[in-house]
């Protein structure tokens, strides 16, 4: 399946060292897309999902990149650009570890942080990358929370006249990604992972490639009437 082949340019992908973000660029290299992934400390990973997709046949490349930085962001996308002619994808798979404890417990230095790692670390890729997504009449998915989904369906708003489409995935529990780190630091214990688990329609946890698959379907012409929704993969929690 070939979604990708004759876009012109690259999926950017960040967070594509986390166990989310890799599933997502090893389907999308399949599909036929050009990768260029973002990891922020974990080179070795970033360097083995390179290595993933190039037995695939495919072709990836890893940079080091701390969103938060807005001149380095930017200044990424003007190099894909310059390099690659075009961005036709950018996937948010990226973001920072959140505590499941009460909004009373955390203080105000806290929260601000979160966001800037968070929503705002979005912005800063989504604006510079608006341009190129204009020109290459692309795609925004973010793997997300509520905050980013606010500013994601924003841009589905405005930039939908420009044929450029936006969405989100709303991941539930999962095998991997931010769920697997709360399950391994004890924020989820083996009574809360029973609870969840009978509120599943599916009565399973999700994994990354569930994710994966959702991600490279928004991103992809056959989703090109879709924009500014929230795409629910988990298993019929919310049912």
């Amino acid at each position: 399946m070939g979604d990708f082949s004759d876009r012109r340019g690259v999926a950017l992908v960040t967070g594509g060292s986390g166990g989310i973000g890799a599933a997502i660029c090893r389907l999308m290299a399949a599909r036929g897309a050009a990768v260029v992934l973002t990891y922020n400390r974990n080179a070795d990973a970033a360097v083995g999902v390179v290595r993933d997709v190039e037995a695939l046949a495919g072709t990836a490349e890893a940079e080091q990149l701390d969103l938060v930085d807005a001149r380095a962001t930017r200044a990424l996308v003007e190099r894909l650009v310059d390099r690659f002619g075009a961005v036709h994808s950018v996937i948010l798979a990226s973001g920072p570890h959140v505590p499941q404890i009460h909004l009373s417990r955390i203080d105000a230095g806290a929260m601000r942080d979160r966001l800037e790692q968070e929503a705002g670390a979005a912005f800063n890729l989504l604006s510079p990358a608006l341009p190129t997504l204009r020109e290459a009449r692309g795609a925004i998915v973010a793997v997300t929370t509520a905050a980013v989904e606010m500013l994601v369906r924003a841009i589905a708003a405005e930039e939908g006249r420009f044929g450029v489409r936006a969405n989100c995935v709303g991941p539930g529990m999962l095998t991997d990604g931010m769920a697997a780190r709360l399950i391994s630091s004890g924020d989820l214990d083996e009574a809360a992972l029973q609870a969840a688990a009978r509120n599943i329609a599916l009565r399973r946890f999700g994994t990354a490639q569930d994710i994966a698959e959702a991600v490279a379907f928004l991103a992809s012409d056959r989703a090109g009437y879709i924009t500014g929704q929230l795409l629910a993969v988990d298993g019929g929690f919310g049912v």
